[in-house]
């Protein structure tokens, strides 16, 4: 809603989040290798909540989008990372602290099953030091089934053996207790966090690394990396803030630097990131320009340079840095009246960009951008205007809604009993209703104004108008003989 503060949509976008999971993050490293050269390093991560109970939503809608961009279904449920935040991860430490051996719900248990029943007919004839595999076994289940068996059965045990088997080993009490000592055992409650922990290993390592952060339109992402690796969302929204800016020191987001270009050069408009990244690599938009930034993809992730993968969170990553520089490459243009040296630097393309750093887009709120290392600047909206239902109609939000959007697109709040408020982001609209609702029988139409359509303010006025009463009724009163 246009009438949202950014502490308001917050606190709404705090409880999606909460519920839904991540099922891909990407990553693409941009690195200045040589003159005005950047090679691309992208990759793609498939997700899924490791060895905690989590509950998460899927939304049909979004199954449906990604299910058309070819999104690999099968590979996030079987294969993907697990990660955590600190909070989970305090839980886990202290079921391991405990002897838990729980350690995931996730686990299929008709695998384990078959797995438990394998080894006890198996240990049951075979000799010391006698081994079996246990084979097609994800991540998950190939630590749950070791710890498993560990605990059921005193005479044998278990190591990884590459990728999704584990080998089982019958041995003597003696034998089993020197390697439960020992300290190259995969399933030490540290090596368990290690693994557990998954994808938020390489999160802190980004954290740590103090690079800018780069996204598109990205209030949702970083939402979403506080609260699945970091910590749980607070609830105030500065303390979110503050907490981002700590984690990452520079942001950007090219959300708003292209809407800046697209004030500011003759940029044709895109709906989405892929539509931006082929505006910028049009030769129509600056045909004699040979400086621009060469972008090359590394030779390990050629397949983004030979098809199109539009949603793919890699591809999206790897669009997203390649739209920053390309963006800045313009803006460096702009600012030196088209004389740009033969090879910009990143210092430079940085510096152009300073007006940005921080600012991440806000979609039709109170405010055009949230400020991560300052206060918010308000947005300039048109005049709200105020619509007095007259009669006994008893009109809803909804039924003004409607009446008005067919001819104007506004945002409908109510003030009172009898009155609602009208937003909306274009003048020409609050200008047309005012002129068509005029003589309008039912509704009136007048632009807002604090002092007299404030309930705050009018209740405010109506008791003092009863205390001046009462008082100039208490002074005539006593005065007389």
């Amino acid at each position: 809603s246009l009438f949202d503060s950014p502490a308001e949509r917050y606190l709404k976008a705090r409880q999606s989040v909460q519920h839904f999971t991540v099922t891909q993050l990407g990553l693409a490293i941009f690195s200045n290798e040589s003159s005005n050269k950047y090679v691309v390093h992208s990759y793609n991560f498939f997700l899924f909540p490791g060895f905690t109970d989590v509950e998460f939503a899927l939304s049909a809608s979004s199954i449906q989008f990604l299910s058309h961009y070819g999104f690999d279904y099968n590979k996030f449920l079987k294969d993907g990372i697990p990660y955590m935040n600190e909070a989970q991860e305090k839980i886990l430490h202290q079921r391991l602290l405990e002897g838990s051996r729980k350690v995931s719900s996730a686990l299929d248990r008709d695998v384990l099953k078959k797995a438990i029943d394998e080894v006890t007919c198996w240990v049951a004839a075979a000799e010391e030091e006698e081994t079996m595999i246990l084979q097609d076994l994800s991540g998950y289940q190939m630590l749950e089934v070791q710890l498993v068996l560990r605990q059921a059965l005193q005479n044998v045990w278990t190591q990884p053996l590459g990728i999704k088997k584990v080998m089982v080993k019958k041995v003597s009490p003696q034998r089993r207790h020197l390697l439960e000592n020992s300290p190259y055992d995969w399933c030490q409650k540290e090596l368990i966090l290690l693994s557990a922990r998954g994808f938020t290993n390489l999160f802190q390592i980004l954290v740590q690394a103090k690079k800018p952060l780069v996204g598109h339109n990205m209030l949702m992402d970083l939402m979403h990396l506080h609260d699945k690796f970091y910590k749980p969302l607070p609830e105030s929204y500065e303390e979110f803030k503050k907490n981002i800016h700590n984690l990452f020191p520079v942001l950007i987001d090219t959300k708003i630097v292209t809407k800046s270009i697209q004030r500011k050069c003759p940029f044709p408009r895109g709906s989405n990131l892929l539509e931006v990244y082929a505006a910028l690599c049009s030769s129509n938009l600056n045909p004699k320009d040979s400086t621009c930034p060469e972008i090359a993809l590394a030779s390990d992730c050629s397949r983004y340079a030979e098809k199109k993968s539009p949603h793919e969170a890699g591809y999206d990553a790897f669009l997203c840095g390649s739209v920053l520089l390309k963006s800045a490459h313009l803006l460096l243009c702009r600012s030196t009246d088209d004389a740009v040296e033969a090879d910009p630097s990143c210092p430079q393309y940085l510096a152009v960009l300073a007006e940005y750093l921080n600012k991440v887009n806000f979609i039709r709120g109170g405010v055009s951008s949230i400020n991560f290392s300052g206060e918010d600047t308000p947005c300039h909206h048109p005049p709200l205007l105020v619509v007095h239902v007259r009669g006994s109609l008893g009109l809803n939000e909804r039924q003004i809604y409607q009446e008005f959007k067919a001819l104007c697109s506004f945002d409908v709040r109510r003030l009172s009993k009898n009155q609602f408020l009208l937003l909306s982001n274009k003048f020409k609209q609050v200008r047309l209703v005012l002129r068509d609702y005029k003589h309008h029988p039912h509704l009136r139409i007048s632009v807002y104004r604090h002092w007299r359509h404030s309930p705050g303010v009018s209740c405010l006025l109506q008791v003092s108008g009863v205390v001046a009463l009462w008082s100039l009724l208490a002074f005539v009163l006593g005065g007389a003989p």
